[in-house]
């Protein structure tokens, strides 16, 4: 049923009020107003109105707002709650968020609990907002709140709130360090400095997240200890099966270029996350050695590969190119091994990146195809011209299909290709160097002159041509095509 439209009559509405609160007509959503009182389920409506357009709605429906909050469920406060928040974004939302923030800081503490675990992150932001700033939950309570929460912010309020009421109790800190969330985790582990069990904090040198080691080596620093040894001693024998995952990187976090020694020997451990940590310490420590990580890329371990692809992306170019293409078209090899080379191999750039993308093209890894077509639509032609143009315009013509007709032949001009698709790479002549260097300043030329043949494209490309000429020519960009072309390059002329 449309609200506005002449089938809807007055009366009607009156006996549909949800409809008559969204009517088009300011007059009837303001009468609708008195009827929200007689219908809870329509105070989520009111609590739009109070952010209406039209300014009688508006007042009278801020004026019925904090009386019919006080007649809200703890369960109904929920979805009005988060509601009044998003609305608080529009440009008259602000008066339902402070008006159901007025009214939460004066409700027993039993109406909050429903809030608190809301599936609402920007709810149970303000639900133990306001927990915390009247002391409504013990610290214990709080302790569990931060470390079973989704939410970093409320983490970190509820630790924060938690150990500053009682930083040594056990019931505070071990629900924080066993936490799966680093922040809560990192909250726990600095509090044992203040509860001098300064000792505990070792197993925590070697945690997955970052943060937390880092707390770790400073609560161990604070009671004495360097924990520089410690990992030194964890890393020192290679064949043990039972080094943490994560000390190789902790050593490399505070340790020297000289700590690499420790650190080459453990990229052949024969556990894969232990590898991997130790790739990335290498990289960390900046020892890098690429005859001895290239071997890595062909590691049977996904995350070994990332990281060594990670720490060779800066020396790309330096690997040999037949090297890395027959990793990316090799069918033998595991997948992440040719996506990590692939990755390689765009960073490296040129006509080395265009070989690969083409390749893969239709290959039977399809999420791999479907980088390979980013790759090419984002491919820079190589400077300099050290490519075989016959080579570069059959690549070309193997992908024409990802282009539109105005940036292909954009593209084929800044590769200094001029001649249609499919000639064997004709270069650039008739418009001079300019037009292969700069395609815009080719356009501009173009719309000067008017209607006619391309620079270099021969007979079999006109002005005219469309995408299904017989001849197989390459159109030229349309006239709006080359007007924008000209402006921009004469925006560029006058910057410089």
């Amino acid at each position: 049923m449309r609200t506005g439209g002449p089938q809807v009559r007055s009366r009607e509405l009156t006996r549909v009020p949800a409809l008559a609160l969204c009517h088009r007509d300011g007059r009837v959503r303001e009468a609708a107003l008195e009827q929200v009182a007689g219908h809870p389920d329509l105070l989520p409506l009111l609590v739009v109105r109070t952010a209406d357009w039209a300014g009688p709605v508006r007042t009278r429906a801020r004026d019925l707002l904090p009386g019919l909050l006080a007649a809200v469920g703890p369960e109904d406060l929920v979805p009005l709650t988060a509601l009044a928040l998003r609305l608080s974004r529009r440009r008259r939302g602000g008066f339902a968020h402070e008006t159901l923030t007025a009214f939460l800081r004066s409700v027993r503490p039993a109406v909050l609990e429903p809030l608190l675990v809301s599936p609402d992150r920007a709810t149970r932001r303000i639900a133990y907002g306001l927990v915390v700033e009247h002391g409504l939950l013990p610290a214990d309570r709080l302790a569990r709140a931060a470390a079973a929460d989704e939410d970093v912010v409320v983490q970190r309020l509820c630790a924060d709130a938690a150990l500053g009421r009682a930083p040594t109790l056990d019931d505070v800190i071990l629900p924080l360090v066993r936490s799966r969330h680093p922040a809560a985790r990192s909250a726990g582990v600095t509090a044992l400095r203040r509860a001098g069990r300064h000792d505990d904090a070792r197993p925590f040198l070697t945690d997955r997240s970052g943060l937390v080691r880092a707390c770790a080596r400073y609560v161990l620093r604070q009671g004495g200890t360097e924990p520089l040894p410690l990992y030194r001693a964890l890393c020192a024998d290679p064949a043990d099966h039972g080094i943490p995952a994560w000390a190789p990187l902790g050593l490399a976090e505070c340790g020297e270029p000289a700590d690499a020694a420790l650190l080459w020997p453990l990229t052949g451990h024969p556990v894969p996350s232990v590898r991997a940590r130790a790739v990335a310490g290498l990289r960390l420590l900046g020892r890098i050695d690429l005859d001895r990580l290239r071997p890595l890329l062909d590691d049977p371990a996904p995350a070994v590969a990332r990281e060594a692809a990670t720490t060779l992306l800066p020396w790309a170019g330096s690997l040999p190119e037949d090297w890395l293409l027959s990793r990316v078209t090799g069918d033998r090899g595991p997948a992440h091994t040719r996506r990590t080379a692939f990755r390689l191999v765009r960073a490296r750039g040129g006509i080395a990146e265009l070989r690969a993308a083409v390749a893969l093209l239709d290959g039977p890894d399809r999420a791999l195809a479907t980088l390979a077509v980013t790759a090419i639509q984002q491919w820079v032609p190589p400077q300099g011209g050290h490519h075989d143009p016959a080579e570069l315009d059959a690549l070309l013509d193997r992908c024409t299909h990802l282009f539109s007709v105005h940036a292909l032949l954009s593209l084929r001009w800044r590769a200094g290709l001029t001649g249609p698709s499919g000639t064997g790479g004709e270069t650039a002549t008739a418009g001079g160097p300019e037009a292969a260097a700069d395609p815009e300043a080719a356009c501009a030329a173009a719309t000067a002159r008017g209607p006619g043949p391309v620079p270099g494209a021969g007979t079999g490309s006109v002005s005219g041509a469309g995408p299904g000429s017989g001849d197989g020519g390459i159109p030229a960009p349309s006239r709006r095509a080359r007007v924008g072309a000209a402006i921009r390059a004469w925006i560029r002329r006058r910057k410089a």
